[in-house]
């Protein structure tokens, strides 16, 4: 199959969940703070800042349709794309207090992540900024009791001549009240007789609850940023600002400290982690991003602590002359390996890069986002904007990247088109809005936790206070369908998806 760039896929609007009534006013704890896909792609689960777990299905509605419906549409449409409802929700963390440090711990979920599982339970780990729950979701199928009327008036000829033909098709005995032995037996044997002199019938009815199987808790104490799982489906990895731990799925009281980057004093303190995963097929490998902008792979099987890094992938170009503005937009805020395992994806505040693991010194693509933002770094600074910390996605077969932006806007790029064949779309129900590459600029010249069309930028522009984009208004987490070409976007408190 040859490879399209970007900017010749026709993308299309699906399908939006919890979409905002104009002039709505959404609730911080309503904003959506993680996303992701299950490995098969029937399930989609998302986390907010209020602590909640929200899954969706895909839904099969195409297999109620009358044959006839479906030939014809198999015969219009040579694609089709999967659509999503919902299934549940549950509370996962709570707010609490640390006492010892007289510390507020919010209840915002930071990381959601599915568990791969040999039979069709679904597990999903959840973590907010000090613990870690692991949750089954249970379908089960409940009974529900329905009353009946005794003589339900009909409302037309039509449904008298239907009772009639019905009843006079009947054999079994009926009881003095007039109804057939077929109810009586769906009844049970104690069934409260309604206050009408009507009967209850009995349906069963398919529901959905979760239940916290373990939690995995006192062991970080510093926020938080990264769970991944491993290949070998029994372990798992979560880190913080200075420790990466490693977990057993089976085990919540006892975890391996197998990174630690704090200093004896805390005023050497110079980088931070910002982002671990582990390696796709490997499950003796795991990277993780630093502050400073450096990429470390680590092999497990070298020591216990793995103070001491098998590789360290770095842009030299970038980190030849550094202030603290430079330093900042250097953070690394989301790494993902491909499925290939010897590429690597990055995204800081600037740039999304693409890594060969193999070469160390520089990335092999650079995808320039937010390059119209570099004269305005001071003043990001001063609105701590350039704090934000997007993420990133990519198709299974690594041929596509998409991250976010500013205005609700996300950016889809393919791999070996460079930052010329990307595309920029809206998360709304009008995406192709902004459909155009983003235009040429000129190059020009911490806290350590924390392209867009040129009409599009006149318009915003004039909105703006002299910013190019609407800086409250930021797509920071999305996620990539694992078999189709499917995104979904999360933009505030509503999730937008959109296909080829």
């Amino acid at each position: 199959m040859s490879r399209k760039s970007s900017s010749a896929l026709e993308w299309k609007f699906s399908q939006v969940l919890g979409e905002r009534i104009p002039g709505e006013e959404v609730l911080d704890v309503d904003i959506t703070s993680a996303i992701e896909f299950d490995k098969s792609g029937k399930y989609l689960a998302t986390g907010d800042n209020g602590g909640r777990i929200v899954l969706f299905e895909q839904t099969n509605e195409k297999d109620d349709l009358p044959r006839k419906v479906l030939e014809h549409s198999d015969c219009c449409s040579s694609t089709t794309h999967p659509e999503y409802r919902y299934k549940t929700e549950f509370q996962s963390h709570e707010p609490e207090f640390d006492y010892l440090k007289s510390l507020e711990i919010g209840e915002k979920i930071n990381n959601v992540r599915w568990c791969v599982t040999p039979n069709d339970s679904l597990f999903v780990l959840s973590a907010n900024d000090r613990t870690i729950k692991l949750w089954k979701v249970l379908e089960r199928k409940v009974k529900k009791v329905k009353e009946m009327k005794p003589n339900p008036s009909p409302c037309s000829e039509n449904a008298i001549l239907a009772e009639r033909s019905f009843v006079d098709a009947q054999n079994d005995s009926s009881f003095s009240n007039g109804y057939h032995q077929e109810w009586k037996t769906k009844l049970p044997e104690n069934s409260p007789p309604s206050s009408q002199g009507g009967l209850a019938m009995i349906s069963k009815i398919e529901a959905c609850s979760a239940r916290c199987r373990r939690v995995y808790a006192r062991t970080h104490y510093y926020n938080i940023n990264s769970i991944s799982n491993n290949s070998d489906g029994e372990t798992y990895l979560s880190a913080d600002d200075l420790r990466i731990n490693l977990w057993n799925l089976e085990i919540g009281d006892q975890c391996f400290n197998i990174i630690d980057m704090e200093p004896s004093d805390m005023e050497d303190l110079t980088e931070v982690i910002t982002s671990a995963e582990f390696h796709p097929v490997y499950c003796n490998l795991l990277a993780y991003g630093s502050s400073r902008g450096f990429i470390r792979l680590v092999d497990l099987r070298q020591s216990a602590l793995c103070d001491w890094s098998a590789r360290i992938l770095q842009d030299h170009e970038v980190h030849g002359s550094r202030t603290l503005l430079t330093e900042i937009i250097a953070s690394i805020s989301n790494i993902k390996f491909l499925s290939d395992g010897r590429h690597m994806l990055s995204r800081d505040y600037m740039n999304l890069k693409l890594w060969d693991l193999r070469m160390e010194a520089s990335p092999v693509e650079i995808f320039k986002i937010h390059e119209y933002l570099r004269p305005k770094l001071c003043d990001l600074y001063n609105s701590d904007s350039i704090f934000d910390k997007f993420g990133c996605c990519l198709t299974q077969d690594g041929l596509y990247f998409a991250t976010g932006s500013y205005s609700n806007l996300f950016r889809i790029f393919s791999r070996g088109a460079g930052s010329e064949g990307g595309i920029t779309l809206e998360a709304s129900k009008i995406p192709n809005r902004f459909l155009q590459t983003a235009p040429k600029v000129a190059r020009t010249l911490s806290n350590f936790t924390r392209g867009h069309s040129r009409r599009g930028h006149d318009i915003l522009n004039s909105e703006n206070a002299g910013f190019p984009c609407d800086l409250n208004t930021k797509l920071l987490h999305l996620a990539w369908h694992p078999t189709t070409t499917l995104i979904a976007c999360a933009a505030a408190n509503s999730l937008y998806m959109y296909y080829v």
